[in-house]
């Protein structure tokens, strides 16, 4: 039987604020629900390269490949990292710039 090919999204840190991003058409999306999944190695592998230009003109920084499970619920990330970024910070929300989100 063969192997099935590993999913993956791209993802990285917009500059201007540290935001994680995910790659969506050519461009960045803030959330993964609307990231594209790559199925196909070679096409990350392009995705990657093209994210590249986007690093020379200081958009994002440290762009790379994840590994993702997709099922009747969504796309989910397999290392505990990608899970934490997805999410967003694990310490209090009532403190740092994730307060500005959090109804008083």
């Amino acid at each position: 039987m063969a192997k099935a090919a590993a999913l993956q999204v791209l993802t990285a840190n917009r500059l201007r604020d540290g935001e994680v991003v995910y790659w969506r058409g050519g461009d960045w999306a803030d959330s993964l629900r609307d990231a594209d999944i790559f199925e196909d190695e070679a096409e990350a592998k392009r995705a990657l390269e093209a994210a590249a230009r986007f690093v020379t003109w200081r958009v994002v920084v440290n762009p790379y490949l994840f590994a993702v499970a997709r099922d009747e619920a969504g796309v989910h990330p397999l290392e505990e990292r990608e899970r934490i970024r997805a999410a967003g910070p694990t310490i209090r929300r009532d403190l740092g710039k994730q307060a500005l989100h959090v109804p008083l």
